[in-house]
């Protein structure tokens, strides 16, 4: 299978496409036939070493995906093959297959496609936990975010919305203003 590459630390135009040998997913895990991988900023951090986690060399850089089920390690009851999935893991996104633990997956459902589910994980899963798991969110509270028309922002906005907060959206263009409002407007 072919797999984007980082063999030594640095920007992304030091990765390269390589074949490597397929991967076998151990107990709890799955292998995911890739369809779509998110791109965010804490990828570039890990092929830089400037991340919290530091991988060993060589590994393929990604986080975030979407793809199909192509084979179940032992002791995994939450996916079959064939299931259409999103998911996350450290890193392993950016090649044609990957290994990702079960538990970090979540059916894709059906009329969402391969792109906007690989877009899903790391957005909204940081938005939800800062919002939710850290802050304590609640219906009637005022939440104001920065950056609103950003990938996490976006996701902050419209969960904040989901939880009955008045969201207060802020950006540093009116046309990005635009777009977060669209993205959660007023009901």
């Amino acid at each position: 299978m072919k797999a984007l590459i980082c063999k030594s630390l640095g920007l992304p135009d030091t990765l390269s496409c390589e074949d490597v040998p397929d991967p076998v997913p151990g107990p709890g895990q799955v292998v995911v036939d890739m369809k779509a991988a998110g791109v965010n900023f804490p990828d570039a951090l890990v092929i830089q070493g400037k991340y919290q986690f530091k991988p060993p060399l060589p590994f393929a850089p990604g986080a975030e995906l979407a793809g199909v089920v192509a084979a179940v390690g032992e002791g995994v009851r939450n996916a079959k093959v064939g299931d259409r999935v999103i998911g996350s893991c450290q890193y392993g996104a950016f090649a044609e297959k990957v290994v990702v633990r079960a538990s970090h997956l979540i059916p894709l459902p059906k009329g969402i496609s391969f792109e906007v589910g690989a877009s899903f994980t790391l957005a909204y899963g940081t938005s939800y936990h800062a919002l939710k798991g850290r802050a304590g969110l609640k219906a009637g509270e005022t939440l104001l975010v920065l950056g609103a028309a950003g990938g996490v922002g976006l996701a902050a906005v419209q969960i904040g919305k989901a939880l009955g907060a008045r969201v207060i959206a802020a950006a540093s263009t009116p046309g990005k203003l635009a777009s977060a409002a669209r993205t959660a407007p007023t009901s």
